[in-house]
């Protein structure tokens, strides 16, 4: 395993409501120098968390929203973040309600994936949910948010849309996909 370069300065080079940029000059074991700047968490470090939310044995919900970062609307899956004193799959069950209006009798950890991790510190974590019931909670969305659903056998399809593009969602369907078929719950 590679050592891990040493830190030399590290300092906030910008910052705003949602984004704090840090810059850290690294020296390698072999002597090289560089500077790095990433995406820093706010100081929270309570997390984030998405969720495979199976409407029945082979469907996933799916919620629609506008993305400022996409200047669009994209399907995706709900997500959101962990708040104080939340574990990771209240937060799940929470963010379901909010998002798409349903909560789940059964949640599950899945895994942690990482969006950008050449630049970005944060995670998020997977959980599958099942057994939905309806149920809608107050969220802090600016406006109501569409529920669609897609098979998990459609996911090329679903690939295929424009409004689709969030490789962390494709990725945690895929994995919840394989999962379930390993485990023999889910056939073609």
């Amino acid at each position: 395993m590679p050592q891990k370069p040493e830190t030399l300065e590290a300092r906030i080079v910008a910052k705003s409501r949602l984004f704090t940029v840090e810059q850290v000059q690294l020296r390698f074991s072999n002597g090289v120098e560089r500077t790095y700047e990433r995406l820093v968490n706010k100081g929270q470090g309570y997390g984030a968390v998405m969720i495979v939310a199976m409407k029945d044995e082979r469907t996933v919900l799916l919620i629609e929203e506008y993305c400022g970062g996409m200047d669009n609307y994209q399907l995706s899956i709900p997500k959101g973040l962990v708040e104080p004193g939340e574990d990771v799959l209240d937060a799940a069950n929470r963010e379901l309600m909010e998002e798409a209006g349903f909560g789940a009798e059964r949640l599950e950890f899945i895994t942690h994936l990482s969006l950008s991790p050449g630049y970005m510190s944060q995670s998020i974590a997977v959980v599958l949910a099942r057994d939905l019931y309806e149920k809608r909670l107050p969220g802090d969305e600016p406006e109501p948010i569409r529920v669609d659903s897609v098979d998990l056998y459609a996911l090329s399809d679903l690939i295929a849309r424009d409004n689709f593009t969030e490789g962390r969602a494709l990725a945690a369907l895929y994995l919840v996909r394989d999962l379930l078929e390993q485990r023999g719950e889910l056939h073609r």
